[in-house]
């Protein structure tokens, strides 16, 4: 499996807009393709309607060429050239966000007993099967304290399996991100936004691509 996420990094809400579009328009080109993503988590911004991070996952593992090309053209820093919505008197056009890729693991851990597992009804939109099923699943890392919740799919099984997934990549960014700490060099994703050499640059917002 494989966890996608867009992040605005430390940046403004300009930064985490573009990455609401950004992911619309990642969105309509893997449907082009035949692709489709979850949204597992979300982190939204201050303004409505924008996301600070989106962490996706992509279950399918066998993909075309198309689809491969489609997939990393969105793994990189990415630019937008846009006269800011929120500040319009602002002299700043350049606002930037991350698309990272890991593959990670979605079976269940060796060491079970550090895991608590739960079930739960799912909670917004999604009718009447969401209100009435026990079908999202929450996961607490019980030594860290690490724990996710996922609801997207109808299946248990399914939202266990990317639950396993996200809880285990979080543990994995938690070991680098100390190890990290420990060097004196934060590069963590959620923290840094490199820019400069763009992989790919929009404009307006229509998100339009440069070319």
């Amino acid at each position: 499996m494989k966890l996608i996420q867009f992040s605005a990094g430390q940046g403004p809400s300009e930064c985490a807009l573009a990455v609401a579009l950004g992911f619309k328009t990642f969105a309509k080109e893997l449907e082009k393709v035949g692709l489709n993503v979850d949204i597992i988590e979300q982190e939204p911004g201050y303004e409505r309607n924008t996301f600070k991070s989106v962490m996706l996952a992509l279950k399918n593992d066998n993909l075309s060429p198309d689809q491969k090309q489609v997939l990393e053209s969105w793994n990189g820093n990415m630019q937008w050239i846009c006269k800011s919505p929120y500040r319009p008197k602002h002299g700043r056009k350049n606002w930037f966000f991350n698309v990272v890729h890991w593959n990670v693991d979605s079976s269940q851990p060796a060491n079970l007993s550090d895991f608590e597992v739960r079930t739960c009804k799912a909670s917004g939109s999604g009718g009447q099967h969401v209100n009435t099923t026990d079908s999202a699943v929450q996961i607490l890392h019980k030594p860290s304290g690490l724990a996710v919740k996922v609801s997207t799919e109808r299946s248990q099984h399914q939202n266990k399996r990317l639950a396993w997934a996200l809880i285990q990549h979080k543990l994995e960014s938690q070991t680098q991100d100390r190890q990290a700490v420990l060097k004196g060099d934060m590069r963590m994703q959620h923290h840094q936004l490199e820019r400069g050499k763009p992989v790919r640059v929009f404009e307006g917002m229509k998100f339009k691509e440069k070319t």
